[in-house]
């Protein structure tokens, strides 16, 4: 990995794990859903770097990204708290979160995702491979907790094509 694509995962990891981070993805109509995300892993996988992010099938973004095998990843600046919790918490089948939060949708150069304009760190990612959560791996309090509903996560992989 190179050093300025290290220098981003440590303040995106310190990020992930709280505020969280804005994933972005385009549906085949062309509309852009954002959601918070607070978990993901990055680092390289298969020789390439990746993000993967988990996402569950009930989340209107997991069909965004199933149709457009692309997303970018948007690392909050500080002060961005109260638009990160509140694109956790709403959905964007009934709100428009880019423009009751005020937020700028860049063209990024190299997926047909946008960018967010206000965020400090970007990650553009090309879907290279999904695999959903298999319930009988799962230790039993893990699913007692984060599964009650059986509602298992896809774990997308994204092959990083820019960093900015």
């Amino acid at each position: 990995m190179s050093s300025y694509l290290e220098e981003y995962v440590v303040e995106t990891i310190k990020r992930l794990e709280k505020p969280g981070l804005l994933l972005v993805s385009t549906n085949m109509e062309g509309k852009s859903n954002v959601m918070t995300i607070g978990w993901g892993l990055i680092g390289p996988f298969w020789g390439t770097p990746v993000f993967i992010i988990a996402i569950r099938p009930s989340r209107y973004m997991h069909e965004f990204i199933e149709e457009s095998d692309e997303f970018t990843i948007n690392v909050p600046q500080g002060g961005m708290g109260e638009i990160v919790e509140y694109c956790g918490t709403v959905s964007g089948r009934r709100h428009d979160k880019f423009k009751e939060c005020k937020l700028t949708l860049l063209k990024a150069k190299k997926v047909n995702v946008p960018i967010i304009k206000e965020c400090k760190i970007h990650y553009e990612c090309k879907v290279v491979h999904k695999i959903k959560v298999i319930p009988e791996s799962i230790p039993a309090d893990v699913k007692e907790t984060l599964y009650p509903e059986d509602n298992y996560h896809t774990l997308f992989f994204g092959k990083i094509l820019a960093t900015y």
